[in-house]
Formats: structure tokens, C-alpha cells, sequence
């Protein structure tokens, strides 16, 4: 068995090199973006839960004060109409601030800017491939 010469080696070697360097880069960079994007989406968990429980709190001691003032207030005249209007009040606050905390995750994808540059490298393989 005749081996190639070994200057028609050296150019397979070194394009073959260059493109495990490229590979590793491309899988490096998108890494890194996976990694931003998966701290950003923490920061927002974390906004989020703190907004609710700063929501829950002070909505429950507007509430407690609010139906304290209205329950005596009101005593003489009717005191479950007074009950019932408080509730139609509370329940009516929580399903606005529950719509508001289900837009805030609605439009939101996890790792999208990650996933649409992979595609966009896949892509890029398959028309350098063709």
C-alpha cells in the first residue's frame, strides 16, 4: 500500500483543525448565551414571586383595615350585605392581580434567543454541506 504523499496531508489536517476550532467557538458562544438567558429568566422568577408577596401583603392589610372600617360602618344597617360586598371587592382584586402576573409570563419563550441561533447555525451547516 502506496501512503499519500505528505503534502497532500497537511492541507486535509489543517482544514480539519480549523473547523474543530470553529466548532468549539460556535459551541462556546451558544453556551454562554444559553447561560445569560437562563439568569435572566431567574431574575424574572424572582421579580415575580416578590411582586406577589409584596401584592399578597399589602392586600391583606388594605383588606384587614378596609373591612374593619366598612364592618363598623355599615354594622347598623346590614352587616352581610357589608360582608358580601367585601368579598365581591376582594375576589374581584385578587382575579385582576392574578390576570396581571399571567400576562407578565405569557409572552415569553425559555432559551429563545439561544434555540433561534442554533437554527440558524444548523442551517448554515446544511447549505455549507450542499
Amino acid at each position: 500500500m502506496a501512503t499519500p504523499p505528505a503534502s497532500s496531508v497537511e492541507p486535509l489536517t489543517a482544514s480539519a483543525r480549523r473547523l474543530t476550532r470553529t466548532a468549539v467557538a460556535a459551541a462556546h458562544t451558544r453556551l454562554e448565551l444559553a447561560a445569560v438567558e437562563l439568569q435572566e429568566e431567574r431574575d424574572r422568577w424572582l421579580a415575580a414571586l416578590l411582586l406577589s408577596l409584596g401584592c399578597a401583603a399589602f392586600g391583606l392589610l388594605a383588606g384587614i383595615a378596609l373591612t374593619a372600617m366598612i364592618i363598623l360602618l355599615l354594622w347598623e344597617i346590614s352587616p352581610a350585605l357589608s360582608a358580601l360586598a367585601l368579598a365581591v371587592a376582594y375576589g374581584t382584586t385578587a382575579l385582576l392581580l392574578y390576570a396581571r402576573l399571567r400576562r407578565r409570563f405569557a409572552d415569553t419563550s425559555l432559551l429563545g434567543s439561544t434555540f433561534e441561533q442554533l437554527r440558524k447555525d444548523r442551517d448554515a451547516l446544511e447549505q455549507w454541506l450542499s
